[in-house]
């Protein structure tokens, strides 16, 4: 299928998204949405002090369960959300209602959330089941003509191991052709979390997309770029991965403090080679191997803060692979300033290093996503599996003016709550167990300030009602539960 054919909506859809040019992107007849609890799910999640200059707690900072894998919605009753609620993106349709594509990572699988005028969910679908979908999908990236210049298209990435590929998903797919695959070779193959294309503004000519790779094994996981000189062709570009320029391969070589002169060596012939031969490249393109690349983003507030971009390495054991600490264990925090005129090229500066155990990230349990706002990341937690957690997943705001990192939000696993063994199935949870993912600010497109929604993992909320549910043959077993929850009041 050629690019085009690919990425164009239907004409009404695209002529509303050409419409979107001020901070309330909607329709202008659109009434207020109507932020409440929409789920018969609580909250799986609690507010911390500190964030919002030290005034969460009574400067207006609420969150709200919006869906959850109990809900039934009136227009899909036999619809269930799946379980592992990860990337996502939102636009409104031309009759004012909205439209939420999320990830369910472990069901293999891509929903489709249909929300009223006043954003109540009110129908879902799958889009992209086990057999399309392939492999698991993580964190996604929703492209669209006002922000990206091309469009609209679901970018979700595959982390299956090195030969996954990323699909580009039409948002008016049918879904009755759900179990298609719409992966593009164009973008090579990658254990990828995600892939984010930057802004029209920061090249207007050109496509640049920015690749997480979640690769642990012994060539690490890379930095990769996708570059096209045409606006939204997906097909046709080249990749590169990101190296030192002079040569150094370690992660842990790198510290705080001091900006390191990279650039993006070409991959040649990609589209014809494996993952693990795209892998192999590593050394003789002298990349940085990275402990586990994960969510990618880029600053807002158009202009040159496109070009700046942030992205988490997890980490990995110090064990194996990394048995000679080359690589982050407890994550870190990268931000690439791209230059101007080539986006190959850059400078590279570690923000917030998890492995110095004394300083401002020293609570770090591996940061998995990030969300990038104007003057804010936003960073969410995985558990780490080494047995060592001090809390449950949080998310944490790091602000880009202050340099003032603060968590915000605990996952709730509801250990003592009266619902504890609804949620703790097989026995209490154990400390991080839980994860969160897939935060996008969605104030633009609800017209609503401040608003973000956030995707919450409860790995050890399982039963039978959850199996299979996505209506591929891929993942039957597959039988955990997930929600979507909104936050009010944080700042942009």
């Amino acid at each position: 299928m050629s690019t085009n054919k690919l990425i164009l909506p239907s004409s009404a859809l695209l002529m509303f998204l050409g419409l979107a040019g001020c901070t309330d992107h909607r329709a202008p007849d659109s009434p207020a949405i109507v932020i409440q609890n929409r789920s018969v799910t609580p909250v799986l999640a609690k507010l911390l002090p500190g964030a919002a200059g030290g005034r969460l707690a009574v400067g207006g900072v609420a969150m709200y369960s919006l869906l959850s894998s109990d809900d039934q919605l009136a227009q899909s009753p036999n619809y269930v959300f799946g379980g592992s609620a990860d990337g996502a993106g939102i636009f409104q349709n031309p009759d004012g209602n909205y439209s939420l594509i999320v990830n369910n990572e472990d069901n293999f699988a891509v929903s489709r959330i249909t929300l009223d005028k006043a954003f109540k969910p009110i129908k879902g679908e799958y889009i992209l089941n086990s057999d399309g979908g392939t492999w698991r999908l993580c964190s996604a990236t929703l492209a669209t003509p006002v922000e990206h210049g091309f469009g609209p298209v679901f970018l979700t990435c595959g982390e299956s191991g090195v030969e996954s590929r990323t699909h580009a998903l039409r948002v008016d797919a049918d879904p009755q052709q759900a179990a298609i695959s719409r992966e593009v070779a164009g973008l090579g193959r990658w254990s990828a979390e995600n892939a984010v294309p930057l802004p029209k503004t920061a090249y207007p000519d050109k496509t640049v997309i920015v690749i997480g790779d979640d690769d642990s094994g012994t060539d690490g996981g890379q930095v990769a770029m996708y570059l096209s000189n045409t606006v939204g062709d997906l097909d046709n570009g080249s990749l590169y991965m990101l190296r030192r320029t002079d040569g150094n391969q370690r992660e842990m070589d790198m510290n705080p403090g001091t900006l390191y002169d990279v650039e993006f060596a070409k991959i040649d012939n990609h589209k014809t080679l494996t993952g693990a031969q795209i892998n192999g490249r590593v050394n003789t393109l002298k990349g940085i191997k990275f402990g586990r690349v994960e969510d990618v983003d880029y600053r807002k507030g158009g202009g040159a803060n496109g070009r700046d971009v942030f992205f988490a390495v997890t980490g990995q054991d110090n064990s194996g692979a990394n048995a000679d600490y080359s690589r982050s264990k407890y994550g870190r925090i990268y931000k690439l300033m791209l230059d101007a005129s080539d986006p190959t090229k850059g400078k590279l500066e570690v923000l917030l290093n998890g492995d110095d155990r004394s300083g401002i990230a020293k609570t770090f349990q591996d940061p998995d996503n990030v969300c990038v706002t104007t003057n804010y990341i936003y960073i969410m937690e995985d558990p780490n599996g080494y047995g060592d957690e001090k809390h449950d997943g949080y998310v944490y705001q790091y602000n880009l003016n202050t340099k003032q990192l603060t968590p915000i939000i605990e996952l709730d696993h509801r250990r003592t709550a009266v619902d504890a063994a609804k949620y703790n199935v097989g026995g209490t949870s154990a400390l991080g167990d839980w994860e969160s993912s897939g935060m996008i600010d969605v104030s633009d497109v609800t017209g609503r300030p401040n608003t973000f929604m956030l995707g919450i993992q409860a790995h050890t909320w399982r039963g039978d009602k959850y199996k299979g549910v996505d209506g591929g043959s891929k993942r039957l077993n597959e039988n955990q539960a997930s929600q979507l929850i909104l936050i009010e009041g944080l700042p942009r």
